[in-house]
């Protein structure tokens, strides 16, 4: 999912830790603990209550997430598949939608969104997966505009048989 547009490129967690992609969990311990050390709010003498994070602050932060997702298997494997996504999804977008163009299935538990393709087969997106993104949707297709994301967003949706993506473009400021 893409929030806004963010031109500078964001570091990886490997990044923030300073270690190869395919380290070992006792090499990313030890990066942890030594960029811990090197970052944390007291060696700088600021704490973590203001309401504005500083620099170094989030730097901490940002270290802190690292090793929260990076110490887990489970969660550095899905951190990797989000990663080797998103490094996939440099790809040409065919076209921008919006919900309100898409058909609406209702099954007993979710709605799926559907968006014909022109090989015939469809875009496809549930509303449990943008709920999982923060973005509600109601029952007659609107976009609830009391999620707590930011006004606009926009997801990448592959079609079903072939190589077409499109973007799906929400905006809950309508």
């Amino acid at each position: 999912m893409v929030l806004g547009s963010k031109i500078f490129r964001q570091k990886t967690l490997y990044e923030v830790l300073s270690v190869s992609e395919d380290a070992s969990y006792d090499e990313i311990r030890a990066a942890y603990k030594s960029a811990a050390l090197n970052t944390h709010p007291d060696k700088a003498h600021t704490t973590l209550e203001s309401s504005v994070p500083s620099n170094e602050q989030q730097e901490f932060l940002s270290v802190q997430k690292a090793w929260e997702i990076l110490r887990s298997s489970k969660s550095r494997a899905d951190y990797d598949k989000q990663l080797q996504s998103s490094r996939q999804n440099i790809e040409i977008i065919a076209s921008e939608i919006e919900v309100g163009d898409m058909i609406i299935e209702s099954t007993a538990d979710s709605m799926e969104l559907l968006y014909p393709c022109r090989c015939g087969d469809y875009f496809s997106i549930t509303s449990c997966e943008l709920g999982d993104m923060g973005i509600l949707v109601t029952d007659d297709g609107e976009v609830d505009p009391q999620a707590s994301n930011p006004a606009s967003a926009s997801v990448v949706l592959g079609c079903g048989s072939c190589s077409l993506k499109t973007r799906l473009v929400i905006d809950k400021t309508s």
